[in-house]
This record gives C-alpha cells, structure tokens and sequence, in this order.
C-alpha cells in the first residue's frame, strides 16, 4: 500500500529524479519504496509525510482516503459541495487585500461599526482576517488585546457572489457573511449581510446588513478608514452607504 501511494503522490511531478532531490533521498532507494521493496526509517517517513502534507497512514490506507492537511473541505467528502466554490474563487472575481467594512452594531443599535479586513490567498484558499473594533469590545467588557480581538475566516464563491464563515480564536463566536457585487462604475463595493451565531433575543439582531468597500493599496483610504474604525453615527455615513445599508427598512 505505501508504495502504490508513493507511486500516486510522484505523479505531480515530473521525474523521480527531481522528487528524489526535493525529498533529498536517494534515488535508488526512492525506487525500492515506490516498488514496495522496503519501508523508510521512521525519520524518513517522517520526511516524506511533511513533504506531501499526509500522516502515518500512508502505510495503511489508499492515499485517498487520507484526510491532508487544510484540505478538510477539499477533501473526498465535501469535494463537490464546498470545496468547489473554494478553488472557484479566483482574484479577479473577489480581489485580495485591504477593505474596509460598514454594519451595523449588534450591541448599540444606534451606532453602526466600522473596520478592515484583509483578504489573502494562500495555496489556492482564500481567507479573510481582521480584528473586532476596540470600541465595541469595550463596551461589553471584553478584553481589547489583538490576541481576544482577532477573527479570520474562509471565503468561497457563489453564483452571484461570496460567502465567509469567520470565527475569533477558539471558535468563541462565528458569523456567516455574504456579498454581491455592487454595480458601479469603480466596481469596489460588495454589499449584503453578516448572521451571528447566537440565541435568539429581545435586545439585539442577529442580522445586519454589511458593506464592503476594497481599498487595495490606496494607503491613504487604508489609514483614513484604520483612523475612523470603531463606531459612527448614522449620520456619519454617507448617502451612497446609507442606501446600501438601508438604516429604515427591516432586514429580510
């Protein structure tokens, strides 16, 4: 088994003798594995587990069936369901970098909240990170160090646009967020909503109608937003991002 896995794995590469020099291994020896003639020492298999992100279990169980690292929506199970939107996204649908985000609070209902968030690829994945405004957390008490504050999620596509599933470190809380493409001439607003994961309540949403406004490397956009994060007053909006946001319609 280890060997028909090995010999499944070299396929995306185009010799054994350029795998056998990025394993650093060699090539004989390579050969012997790929043959099932001999088993690698526990530090090799080590090696050659890292190298193609895959556990022990490469000994055991068609490399298929494997759960890899960072793959779990990629993987044999969700594949077809989740995993396609994510290879889906590319950059030029929904660009990475800096944006700047406008919602309304969920814990004063007459202020909204305002932010950044960066959007990075990193092996064919698209994520988004960010930090919960100082303000806000004050306000119920939390602590306000960028450790408690910080929240990263994954993106994936959808027919008309994009969805997030983001949550704070230790999955504490998490939020759904989508967004469609605003049609203007620039094309940098996305609008839509964030859902928080959270019980029902007399005394707050756990909707809220969001704006996404990419900055890109427009420095001076990025510190003009990065000093006026935290909470506004509606009537610091303005009248494009008060018809987005739409303060007197109820949510649906």
């Amino acid at each position: 088994m280890f060997g028909a896995n090995l010999r499944q794995l070299a396929q995306q590469y185009p010799s054994i003798s350029e795998l056998s020099r990025r394993l650093g291994i060699n090539r004989t020896q390579l050969n012997r594995y790929l043959t099932g003639e001999s088993f690698p020492r526990p530090d090799i298999l080590d090696r050659i587990c890292s190298f193609f992100d895959v556990d022990a279990r490469i000994l055991l169980d068609p490399v298929d069936q494997l759960a890899t690292k960072g793959q779990i929506l990629q993987g044999p199970e969700l594949a077809d369901f989740l995993g396609a939107g994510i290879t889906r996204l590319t950059d030029d649908f929904f660009p990475s970098g800096l944006y700047r985000f406008v919602r309304r609070s969920f814990v004063r209902q007459d202020r909204y909240v305002q932010g950044l968030v960066y959007v990075f690829r990193r092996d064919g994945v698209t994520y988004v990170r960010g930090y919960e405004a100082r303000a806000a957390m004050l306000y119920q008490g939390l602590p306000v160090n960028a450790r408690s504050r910080e929240f990263r999620g994954l993106v994936t596509s959808q027919d008309d646009g994009v969805a997030f599933l983001i949550a704070r470190r230790g999955s504490v809380t998490a939020t759904f967020n989508y967004l469609t493409k605003v049609p203007t001439m620039e094309g940098h607003f996305w609008s839509g909503y964030l859902a928080r994961t959270t019980h029902e309540s007399d005394h707050g949403d756990r909707v809220a109608r969001m704006l996404y406004e990419y900055l890109g490397q427009d420095t001076a956009a990025v510190l003009r937003a990065a000093r006026t994060a935290g909470f506004l007053a509606e009537q610091a909006l303005t009248q494009f991002e008060r018809r987005l946001l739409n303060p007197g319609r109820q949510f649906r």
